[in-house]
């Protein structure tokens, strides 16, 4: 088991890296531009904070932009929700089809291991990657703020990064299942559910029926407006995120030890 899990995380550094530095350096420069554009940005804010459900669904109407923390917040929670959710979905749903896929299904499974440890080490691999890729951009957005003289709203920050985290393992634990049934690599698939996921909260949050069923998607509990204006999320969305996430788990557990994979 522990072969397997260094392997995988030694096949999927690169990848690891790559979405880390650009979802984390697009993050770092957002922050690094703001003081050129200080003035711009708050009269940009000003008007976007005015513009009705366009505001609502950007978070715009929650917090001022004119501030690092609000700036950070709307632009670089974006980028980063979006960023950290593409990542953690085609990472997760290619993990255990690509043994099918690419015919070393048979190999891997001949060995003196049960097809549970080896769903168990590439689910631990996949965390492992959600938590670096989290802790790398974390890195970088802090020294942002502190490249720009500001002081980091550390609990406000921690907050966000670590909802992020959890956002994160909802969505590869959905892929994670998905790729426990399929033979085939669903790397479009994956990008799919985490557009879906973000277009859900993005419209639920501009439209007013739909407001009081966001705790549904795993957005509804890492929007930075949110968090850094000191608003919690309501303890609903937590419950359907472990429901979801404890349930997609143990479906990739039980199918993947019982389907029949092609040589």
């Amino acid at each position: 088991m522990k072969t397997i899990l260094l392997k995988e995380m030694k096949l999927n550094f690169k990848n690891l890296l790559i979405w880390s530095l650009v979802v984390g350096g697009v993050g770092l420069g957002c922050i690094l531009i703001y003081r050129s554009m200080q003035e711009e940005i708050a009269g940009i804010g000003d008007t976007f904070s005015n513009m009705g459900v366009f505001s609502d669904a950007f978070g715009m109407s929650t917090l001022s932009m004119a501030t690092l923390a609000g700036y950070f917040a709307v632009e670089v929670g974006t980028v980063h929700g979006l960023g950290g959710g593409m990542f953690a979905a085609i990472t997760a749903i290619a993990i255990l089809s690509k043994e099918e896929e690419g015919h070393s299904g048979e190999f891997l499974l001949s060995l003196p291991i049960s097809r549970k440890k080896v769903v168990a080490a590439k689910g631990i691999c996949v965390l492992c990657m959600m938590a670096v890729f989290t802790i790398i951009c974390g890195a970088l957005y802090a020294l942002g703020f502190a490249s720009l003289g500001e002081s980091l709203p550390a609990g406000e920050f921690m907050k966000f990064m670590f909802g992020q985290f959890l956002m994160n393992i909802e969505i590869s634990a959905v892929c994670f299942a998905i790729s426990s049934l399929s033979g085939k690599n669903r790397m479009g698939m994956g990008l799919g559910i985490a557009l879906l996921f973000y277009v859900y909260d993005l419209i639920g949050r501009a439209v007013p029926d739909l407001k009081e069923y966001l705790f549904i998607g795993p957005y509804s509990y890492v929007n930075g407006s949110e968090i850094f204006s000191g608003k919690t999320a309501p303890a609903a969305a937590f419950v359907i995120a472990a429901i979801v996430t404890a349930c997609s788990l143990l479906f990739a557990f039980w199918y993947y030890d019982k389907r029949d994979l092609a040589s």
